[in-house]
């Protein structure tokens, strides 16, 4: 690989491709199960809500629905052998998300874990069901649906906040480690996106975007063979900006940013 190509095999035929999306009742999952349907892609959609993911094969010939709590690791270990038992799995994407608002000074444990168990340990879950078989088979992609909230510490993100941040660390350790075995790698961080868990939000949300809009900013990424896939760009660009910033100045300005 040269400093200048893409970091990950560009992604842009999915006909009879198979992909596993955990985390497709609604939302960014359900919009990306939608868009690689209709490029062809033989699509399964795990959740825990049956009746969205029947309403979504029913809408959508040809996709598989496999009900799934991604906390359970012996159901995501099962789910895998049955998916893996019909043929090799060309991507899999963890989509499966938990969020609420917590501040430190109304911490709340039980949500705490809840948070952690949802958005970090499931991810876990699935990469030790499908690595060993995308190892053996030497081809294949993970995709991990981060958040700009791990970029940094954000107010209300004591909960969420801290679990993308990990998501993000994985994702990258993964890639050092699995690039070279002939698999993909992806991290997606998404800015505000119109689901049930930003529905939540009682603030302005800056560059809110469609589940429609967010798929075809991931599609175009995984084309484009992107390591991160991070959108909007105008809202996601100022995030980064601020990663770079030493503490003192990045707390002052986070601070009068959310009065």
């Amino acid at each position: 690989m040269s400093f200048f190509s893409p970091l990950n095999p560009p992604l842009r035929d999915w006909r009879g491709k198979t992909v596993w999306i955990v985390g497709a009742s609604s939302g960014i999952g359900q919009a990306t199960a939608a868009a690689l349907h209709a490029q062809g892609a033989q699509v399964v959609v795990s959740a825990r809500k049956v009746a969205d993911l029947e309403a979504f094969v029913a809408a959508h010939p040809g996709s598989t629905a496999l009900p799934l709590d991604a906390t359970d690791a012996a159901a995501v270990h099962a789910a895998a052998d049955q998916l893996l038992a019909r043929g090799p799995l060309d991507c899999v994407v963890y989509c499966a998300g938990h969020y609420a608002a917590m501040r430190a000074t109304a911490l709340d444990l039980g949500d705490l874990q809840r948070h952690t168990a949802v958005n970090y340990t499931g991810a876990l879950h699935l990469l030790s069901a499908v690595l060993p078989a995308l190892l053996a088979r030497g081809v294949g992609h993970v995709a991990l649906v981060g958040s700009v909230a791990g970029y940094r510490g954000l107010p209300n993100s004591l909960a969420y906040g801290p679990t993308k941040a990990a998501l993000i660390n994985l994702a990258e350790t993964l890639y050092l480690d699995l690039h070279d075995k002939g698999l993909g790698v992806s991290l997606i961080n998404p800015g505000f996106v119109q689901t049930p868990l930003t529905a939540q939000n009682n603030f302005d949300m800056p560059a809110l975007l469609t589940p429609a809009q967010a798929a075809q900013a991931i599609l175009e990424g995984w084309a484009q063979g992107r390591f991160e896939i991070h959108f909007p760009k105008r809202f996601t660009l100022w995030l980064k900006a601020l990663r770079v910033l030493p503490y003192r100045a990045y707390f002052y300005l986070v601070s009068r940013a959310t009065l």
